[in-house]
């Protein structure tokens, strides 16, 4: 499993530990993924994904699932992502 979150696309970045006598070896630095279940108020329905914290709270932040999804690029967004992006244009289609 990736360590990849699936609404923002951030991944693991690359650096370097530095000692107290300035020896550098690589290192990684991961995000903080969490599993939720996130709710879309357009498809009645909750959706599970593997999102960073920083994610989660962008989500927050523009409204819900169903905005989050509208303003994202389909490039960013996990395949899960973007099927469920698909079934909510479908929706909104639907009710137009």
């Amino acid at each position: 499993m990736s360590r990849i979150c699936e609404l923002t696309g951030k991944g693991r970045l690359t650096g370097n530990n530095v000692s107290h006598a300035n020896n550098k070896t690589k290192r990684v630095f991961l995000p903080n993924l969490q599993h939720v279940t996130l709710l879309s108020e357009t498809l009645e329905r909750g959706f599970k994904f593997r999102v960073s914290t920083h994610g989660l709270r962008s989500v927050e932040h523009n409204g819900g699932l169903d905005n989050w999804l509208l303003k994202t690029k389909d490039d960013k967004l996990s395949a899960n992502a973007r099927k469920v992006k698909r079934e909510l244009v479908k929706a909104q289609k639907a009710a137009a």
